[in-house]
């Protein structure tokens, strides 16, 4: 009879879904037993621990529902190797306030100067933040976009997009986009004006998007509503990369994975 009571509570905690409250609560209790803590403490330490876990688990919820290609934080980037970056903008931004007001960021710079690294950290934070974030490249979103319409899916393709707080676009500018493609991505930027945060890395100026969508009227109208809120982060400079191989090299070592720094 006396494992009744203990039977009971794990019940319960499973129940209302309290893992860590769970696995903790037995040492926790040995523990404040043995430092004399009263009960409303005792609670409180398992509620933090609670509290604490369910939001680690959280974030990595929205860290897999993002899609990065990979993990990377703003600690982790050189700012220094990339002096024409604002570095307080960025980690401005990092409080994520701009998706709360919904507006956008652009990443303009030469190829290898740590766009994509900058956007997955920026991308890291909102997870952080308890935001819905999206990643892909400009590439994948067409085709992905170009398949569901193919498959009469479109629209509940857009209603995801549209219901995230972040969408990150990685790599506009690198290929030319067909009529269609151009079309199907201005309507997915035409539907967060003002609802939702979008954050483009590319490697070209606005005067040259042109190139991308292929149409004046288009990309026109595509920059009236990306740029009317919005942060520009200016990253030109030597390949951050580049650079990085470099010292590698010199230093006798291999060369990390650098496929993130944009």
């Amino acid at each position: 009879m006396s494992d009744r009571p203990t039977l009971l509570l794990e019940h319960h905690l499973k129940e209302l879904k309290l893992p860590s409250f769970l696995r903790e609560y037995g040492k926790l209790a040995s523990q404040c037993a043995a430092e004399g803590v009263s009960h409303p403490d005792y609670l409180l330490r398992l509620a933090e621990l609670e509290v604490t876990d369910r939001h680690q688990r959280m974030v990595q919820r929205r860290i897999r529902a993002a899609r990065f290609p990979a993990t990377k934080s703003l600690d982790t980037f050189d700012f220094s190797a990339i002096p024409s970056v604002n570095q307080p903008l960025v980690m401005q931004l990092a409080r994520c306030e701009y998706v709360e007001r919904g507006e956008n960021v652009i990443a303009i710079g030469n190829s290898g100067t740590g766009k994509t690294h900058v956007a997955l950290g920026l991308g890291l934070s909102a997870c952080q933040r308890g935001l819905s974030v999206g990643f892909t490249t400009v590439a994948a979103l067409v085709n992905e976009l170009m398949e569901a319409r193919d498959e009469r899916r479109l629209l509940n393709l857009q209603r995801q997009l549209a219901r995230l707080k972040l969408l990150i676009i990685d790599e506009l500018g690198f290929v030319p986009l067909s009529h269609t493609g151009a079309e199907l991505l201005f309507e997915v930027f035409s539907q967060r004006y003002e609802r939702g945060s979008i954050l483009v890395t590319t490697n070209l100026p606005f005067d040259e998007w042109t190139d991308v969508f292929g149409s004046e009227r288009l990309t026109g109208a595509l920059l009236d509503r990306v740029t009317h809120h919005v942060h520009i982060l200016e990253m030109n400079g030597d390949s951050y990369r580049l650079r990085g191989s470099r010292q590698d090299a010199a230093a006798g070592v291999a060369s990390p994975d650098r496929s993130a720094a944009g």
